[in-house]
């Protein structure tokens, strides 16, 4: 899946300190960050191939491959999992004083995480199926839900059987969930097994506390106009999670998508880039 409209990205690389970067760019204006969820295979380019053309239409549209991802270098333990500080890196890098958010699950993560620790550099903040560090009512108490099982053993076995099984759980709507995306995510996961023994290496020992659990008290702190989205049928993350972050975040409001699983931004394109557009616009 790799529909980007009429603007075409341009593939481009940046050194920050620890990290070589990956994004692709198109369009001008204000500074869009996109920034994609976890799963072995997983790029910006593919995470968000449907919009990145329509919102290059009105602004500078930019689709990192985080560091452990995509074509960025991988993660390790030496130059450590901060992808934050990794964010922040690449706007100074770019010259970007401020920026709009758009993440998708860990990317939501690494934007909500941005506008409580660096809320001058966050002009707008959009999150899509993304956890809230807030323990839930229908989730599976400190286990992992059927999408996440799904992905972790994806990246244990990133067959594309087993490609198929996770793009499968990520959609509401099958159609969307085509052979072509999972041979796509297994292609990819496995030109960087550096990628995957990263991961398989961070999670193979005890349960960790991450640190963006520590930042449940300070969402009120969250001063960017927040749009809130989710998908009323996403088995990876409880659309819960984002009814703790819109009773919590002031200025925010809340989109839930029926019929849709934890790709919304795939799922419901078109409706998806209308709603970006207009409130980063605004």
């Amino acid at each position: 899946m790799t529909d980007t409209g009429t603007v075409q990205p341009v593939d481009r690389f940046v050194d920050v300190p620890n990290f070589r970067i990956h994004y692709v760019e198109a369009g001008t204006g204000h500074p869009v960050v996109l920034l994609h969820g976890s799963g072995p295979g997983a790029t910006g380019l593919t995470n968000f191939s449907p919009n990145i053309g329509p919102l290059a239409a009105k602004f500078r549209v930019i689709a990192v491959d985080m560091p452990g991802w995509g074509e960025s270098d991988t993660q390790t333990e030496e130059t450590g999992r901060d992808h934050v500080k990794a964010l922040v890196d690449l706007l100074d890098k770019l010259g970007i004083d401020k920026a709009a958010l758009v993440g998708n699950s860990m990317g939501g993560v690494t934007s909500v995480s941005a506008a409580i620790l660096h809320p001058e550099r966050v002009s707008h903040l959009v999150t899509m199926g993304t956890p809230a560090p807030i323990p839930g009512v229908f989730s599976p108490g400190g286990g992992l839900t059927e999408g996440l099982k799904i992905l972790m053993h994806a990246y244990r076995e990133p067959t594309p059987e087993n490609m198929k099984r996770l793009v499968q759980v990520m959609c509401f709507d099958q159609k969307t969930a085509t052979d072509e995306l999972a041979a796509a995510r297994s292609a990819a996961a496995l030109a960087r097994p550096d990628h995957l023994d990263s991961w398989n290496a961070q999670y193979s020992g005890p349960p960790k506390m991450p640190p963006y659990w520590e930042l449940a008290g300070r969402l009120g702190a969250i001063t960017a106009p927040t749009l809130i989205m989710h998908g009323r049928d996403d088995r990876v993350v409880h659309f819960e999670n984002s009814l703790q972050l819109v009773t919590r975040i002031q200025d925010s409001r809340m989109v839930l998508f029926n019929r849709c699983g934890h790709w919304a931004q795939i799922e419901h394109a078109a409706e998806f880039n209308r709603l970006v557009s207009a409130f980063i616009d605004a």
